[in-house]
């Protein structure tokens, strides 16, 4: 079976599996947890959950099902993000003032759209199944994107909790960061970037990685291996934060108006070793 062209048997598992893990990744969230909204830029896992779903319920339920019943008109304004084509909505930086509807009714209304999804799935006639199946695809990318989002989201506000409260114990992983830093030099040139229009047609791609098109690049190097906690204190005993030449003039701008010192999340006491914040709760700096 050709996977870019999933069976409606494949792409249903993958909706319930995809589904699934945003309640997964929420189970450790008090309702209290999942309604702060610590900065503008940040939501609250309520509103990723509830807006993941109003996405299926907009753009293919309440088009292809026929008789689907909106669970609530009000959703459309509380929980759209930037769809102008859908109309007015709740400004971005008081998400987190949605204390209404409860994080129980999210839940239902996650259900009702999830046995509709199943119903739509498993019955809509096969010609506008090819046609509602890209759809389909692209509402479980964008859930998959707001499951990334609901971790960092909820690793900021946890930040801002004086407690600094952990999400999850850690896992112990065994890290292989030590090999010796080397570069890779790349030629500069003309090369093409993007997906193109056929390549659309055979793959999943978000319209904003297309179309293809040619960029002049300049000679440029890469490293071996990411970055660690180690080069980046070398990076700060070197005079990182001090020193303009390692920055563009915007960064500078905010080291300087934001006085950064060490990366977001870290922090030293006084005569103290570094620390870092994470989803894992505060924890002495793994250099590697």
């Amino acid at each position: 079976m050709d996977i870019s062209t999933p069976s409606r048997e494949v792409l249903l598992n993958r909706f319930q599996a995809v589904r699934a893990r945003t309640e997964e990744l929420v189970a450790p969230l008090s309702s209290e947890d999942q309604v702060i909204q610590s900065m503008d830029d940040t939501s609250p896992s309520k509103w990723h959950r509830a807006h993941t779903t109003w996405f299926y319920e907009t753009f293919v339920l309440a088009p292809h099902l026929p008789g689907y019943k909106v669970f609530d008109p009000d959703f459309g304004y509380l929980f759209n993000s930037y769809y102008e084509a859908q109309g007015a909505r709740h400004p971005r930086p008081k998400r987190g003032l949605l204390t209404r509807p409860n994080c129980e009714t999210v839940t239902e209304y996650r259900n009702h759209v999830d046995a509709a999804m199943t119903e739509l799935v498993i019955t809509v006639a096969e010609e506008t199944w090819n046609a509602l199946r890209p759809m389909v695809e692209l509402g479980l990318n964008h859930e998959q994107q707001h499951q990334e989002l609901i971790l960092m989201d909820i690793l900021h506000s946890f930040s801002c909790n004086p407690l600094e409260p952990r999400y999850k114990r850690p896992i112990p992983v065994s890290l292989d960061n030590t090999a010796t830093f080397t570069w890779t030099d790349f030629a500069g040139g003309l090369y093409e970037v993007g997906v193109s229009s056929d390549a659309m047609e055979d793959t999943f791609a978000f319209d904003n990685e297309g179309p293809a098109h040619k960029v002049n690049l300049i000679p440029f190097r890469l490293a071996n291996r990411l970055v660690t906690n180690r080069d980046w204190l070398e990076f700060m005993a070197d005079g990182g934060y001090s020193r303009a030449e390692f920055w563009l003039a915007e960064g500078w701008a905010c080291v300087q108006e934001e006085s950064w010192q060490a990366p977001l999340y870290w922090k030293r006491k006084e005569g103290e070793s570094w620390t870092a914040f994470s989803l894992h709760g505060r924890q002495a700096l793994n250099p590697d």
